[in-house]
């Protein structure tokens, strides 16, 4: 496992840790990745000293975490700005800053940093910037050009936080930025909600209709084509001709479910196949199954790994982006390259196979989720940031 450069060469400050006003400024708060961790993280944030409120730039899918992060009482507001060239839309964020008057403006996510740090930044206030896509625009494309706004907007940030080493050294590549401002933090989880015993996992799987000895996998993932469940699918009719009662959980909803649908049914596989559709509490989809597969074709450091890990289920996934950095490849998971049905296949039947290798492999991942993956530690760490920045912003 890859050693990364953790958040910590800012020095912390000697007095007694002082509540700190954070703005999130956000993209969206539709259900994705990065939504779900700002809204898992606040309250671990509030308890190490933090004020925080969140600014979402625009609307995607009714923007339903919005309601989760209101519910503790945190305030949410949306800007409506649906494009980057949208006219008055970086007077719209600077003047919502203004209001919410922070001391430390942390954005998420492309829009954010393109219109939030150069704001927050005339305004006088320090910025923290989450970096957690490894993106890989087509050259001359209108995504190239978003590209090079986000990077010159990030080389302004007194704060960019890297999701994993490769994320850190990819950007430092190809957006220029300057290493002493640049480190990696993992996403932390709260191990404690995914340790669900016999009786949830009984529970989930007579809601499903599942027989309790058949063997599940699941997916949980936003359903987009760079998520590669299309090649788990491919794969599972193999699964299926050596394990006939395997039945496979998607977890999730998304642009490409449509396609998933289409493809199940075209490979005969719509009573193996089981779309859950979007929930927030996946912790008793992960006890309901026996192996953990996510089968993407990219990723920074997909969150959900962990979450796999807490639950204790043994993982199989692809070599791509921050996933080798998380597990430790033939310990807790099996790693396969991506796009590569066959391959896919024959780790989920080597796992089905030996119940004593799957068991063990689970009990590891709960071990590195407790020694990587904290969010209380992640927590505290970013609250002392925010604190010296905070400061210097002061002085």
């Amino acid at each position: 496992m890859t050693t990364p450069a953790i958040l910590v060469p800012l020095p912390r400050p000697r007095a007694e840790p002082a509540p700190v006003r954070v703005l999130y400024l956000i993209d969206s708060l539709g259900p994705g990745g990065a939504e779900h961790l700002l809204a898992a993280s606040l309250p671990f944030l509030r308890r190490a000293g933090v004020e925080p409120s969140v600014i979402a730039l625009q609307e995607q899918q009714g923007n339903p975490i919005a309601a989760r992060i209101e519910a503790q009482g945190i305030p949410v507001r949306e800007l409506g700005i649906r494009r980057l060239r949208q006219r008055g839309a970086y007077r719209a964020v600077r003047r919502a800053i203004v209001a919410a008057a922070p001391e430390v403006v942390h954005t998420q996510l492309e829009f954010a940093h393109v219109l939030g740090i150069p704001a927050a930044r005339r305004l006088g206030l320090p910025t923290v910037a989450t970096l957690h896509t490894l993106d890989e625009p087509p050259p001359r494309s209108r995504l190239a050009l978003h590209f090079r706004l986000m990077a010159w907007a990030l080389r302004r940030a007194r704060r960019v936080i890297a999701v994993s080493e490769i994320t850190r050294r990819h950007y430092l590549q190809r957006a220029r930025l300057r290493p002493e401002r640049v480190a990696t933090m993992y996403n932390g989880i709260d191990p404690t909600g995914f340790q669900q015993g016999p009786e949830e996992r009984a529970a989930m799987r007579t809601e499903l209709g599942i027989d309790p000895a058949a063997p599940v996998l699941v997916t949980v993932a936003v359903q987009r084509e760079p998520k590669g469940i299309q090649y788990m699918l491919e794969a599972l009719p193999e699964v299926a001709a050596e394990f006939p009662e395997v039945r496979y959980l998607l977890v999730g909803d998304g642009p490409h479910r449509p396609a998933l649908e289409e493809q199940a049914t075209s490979l005969n596989l719509a009573d193996r196949v089981i779309f859950v559709g979007a929930r927030d509490d996946v912790a008793p989809f992960l006890a309901a199954a026996d192996l953990f597969v996510l089968p993407s074709l990219t990723e920074a450091l997909p969150t959900v790994v962990a979450e796999a890990m807490a639950s204790g289920r043994p993982v199989v996934a692809t070599t791509v982006g921050g996933i080798p950095e998380m597990v430790r490849p033939g310990d807790a998971a099996l790693l396969v390259p991506p796009a590569d049905p066959e391959a896919l296949a024959t780790a989920v039947c080597r796992l089905l196979a030996n119940p004593r290798q799957a068991a063990a492999m689970g009990r590891a991942g709960r071990r590195l989720v407790t020694e990587r993956f904290d969010i209380r530690s992640q927590a505290g760490a970013l609250a002392d940031d925010y604190r010296v920045l905070a400061a210097r912003g002061r002085r």
